[in-house]
């Protein structure tokens, strides 16, 4: 079981963001919060993916920098935690056995929020064991307003998109896509993820060609 300075046991709702963040940027933060404050979580754990099924790992920065990219960007925020659980997991990492491992490690009377954009709820049906997902987990989809999520029923079918909860935030424009281009051309990111990260990416000269 991950020591991250809290009991598992304690919750009663356990937040759960995961991704790739290379880099995390505050569109993660600011969903998270949302997400945060909708549910009542006691605690939001961000879960950088160690080789996830649906990118190429080779195209990823080092597990190490993207983890402490994300300490740097949550360490301020109570409630805020990362885990390693994915990036200590050989082969690749599949959301059904996380989720799985949680749940054991919070008991089962803990319920567990499983926080993806929208994107990613409309490409549920390509991952593994996608109803286990839902049964394991509840799934919410984040929106800016104005986004159309009328197709998640179409893509799902009605039986999965009933399971999932929509929850429309408003985040910054912004992309880890973006950031790493930016980088590379010589433009600021300033504003577009905490500072320290900002930093960090300068002192070890990430995304630079």
């Amino acid at each position: 079981m991950e020591q991250l300075g809290f009991q598992w046991s304690s919750m009663s709702r356990l937040g759960i963001i995961g991704g790739t963040f290379d880099p995390i940027h505050g569109g993660h933060l600011a969903a998270a919060a949302a997400a945060q404050q909708h549910y009542l979580l006691d605690r939001v754990l961000f879960i950088p993916s160690g080789h996830p099924p649906h990118k190429n790992s080779s195209h990823i920065s080092p597990a190490r920098d993207r983890y402490l990219m994300a300490l740097l960007a949550t360490c301020n925020t109570t409630g805020f935690h990362v885990s390693q659980v994915e990036l200590m997991r050989e082969g690749t990492a599949y959301t059904i056995d996380t989720l799985r491992l949680l749940q054991s490690w919070v008991g089962p009377d803990c319920r567990l929020f499983f926080i993806v954009g929208a994107d990613m709820a409309l490409d549920l049906p390509t991952w593994r064991e996608p109803d286990a997902i839902l049964a394991e987990a509840q799934v919410v989809a984040l929106s800016r307003p104005g986004y159309d999520l009328s197709a998640l029923e179409g893509v799902l079918e009605p039986a999965r998109s009933a399971q999932i909860e929509t929850l429309s935030v408003s985040t910054p424009d912004v992309s880890a896509t973006e950031i790493r281009r930016r980088v590379a051309s010589g433009q600021s990111i300033a504003g577009l993820t905490p500072d320290a990260v900002r930093q960090y990416i300068a002192a070890l000269h990430l995304y630079s060609i």
